[in-house]
């Protein structure tokens, strides 16, 4: 599917540790889906190998986005061809601020030497902003650096819609948030939603899903998935826990 981000049998290692086996998901444009599963069963292994983090060494497989081949590229190509990710645990960048760090990512993705108009990308940023309720001082300030857990969230979430990527993963975007840092960012992530983005979201908990719909859900386990359903398999998982999934693979 050209219009999609189309993973087929990925194997992914840490070291001597296979962690995804044989992994494959197709996610069009258009559609949210959610993928469930207990610690260790390789979430964020996923993302972080989708993103071409260095520490996971993809033993063989693929992963198209719209048809474009982005594994063994550089982190920065494959942002630039579309694949936006929101991790667990952003990372602090001193001295850059976030007006800063985000007006660059945009550059990078114009033609070399086309005009930046500042006017209106400073008029657009604060729209976003007031919609996830920063305060627009923040812009001064540097990327993550002494921000809560929830500031950290709305940060990658305006990132993400200044950046209107292809493809976004979000892992574990509702880590450390509190009921309304939940809700304030799931509303920029349903504003997102439309015929030009696919979204992945990574979570242990159905609760996130109350507030971002899915329109599917997959059940990940022992480095792949084992079963996919609409939004009602999240509430299946949450009244019988993921000891229902061992036993009944081992059955």
């Amino acid at each position: 599917m050209s219009n999609s981000l189309e993973i087929k049998d990925l194997n992914v290692s840490i070291g001597e540790r296979q962690i995804l086996k044989n992994f494959s998901l197709t996610v069009p444009k258009g559609e949210v889906h959610a993928i469930m599963g207990p610690n260790g069963t390789g979430k964020s292994t996923l993302a972080k190998a989708l993103a071409g983090h260095e520490d996971y060494a993809v033993t063989s497989g693929s992963a198209l986005l719209d048809g474009e081949e982005i594994i063994g590229q550089e982190p920065d190509a494959i942002a630039r061809a579309g694949l936006f990710m929101a991790f667990q645990y952003p990372s602090e960048i001193p001295g850059v601020s976030i007006a800063n760090f985000i007006r660059a990512a945009l550059v990078a993705r114009q033609p070399k030497g086309a005009p930046f108009d500042a006017k209106a990308y400073y008029a657009e940023l604060y729209k976003k902003m007031d919609a996830l309720k920063m305060d627009r001082k923040f812009t001064a300030r540097s990327v993550n650096e002494g921000f809560s857990g929830g500031e950290k969230k709305r940060c990658e979430i305006l990132q993400m819609m200044m950046l209107q990527p292809k493809y976004a993963i979000m892992d574990e975007t509702d880590s450390g948030l509190d009921i309304d840092a939940l809700r304030i960012v799931a509303d920029g992530v349903n504003a997102m939603r439309g015929p030009d983005i696919g979204i992945v979201v990574i979570t242990h908990y159905q609760r996130l899903l109350d507030y971002i719909v899915p329109d599917k859900v997959h059940v990940m386990y022992d480095g792949r998935i084992v079963h996919s359903g609409d939004k009602n398999l999240a509430l299946e998982l949450e009244a019988k826990g993921y000891d229902w999934v061992k036993k009944e693979l081992a059955a």
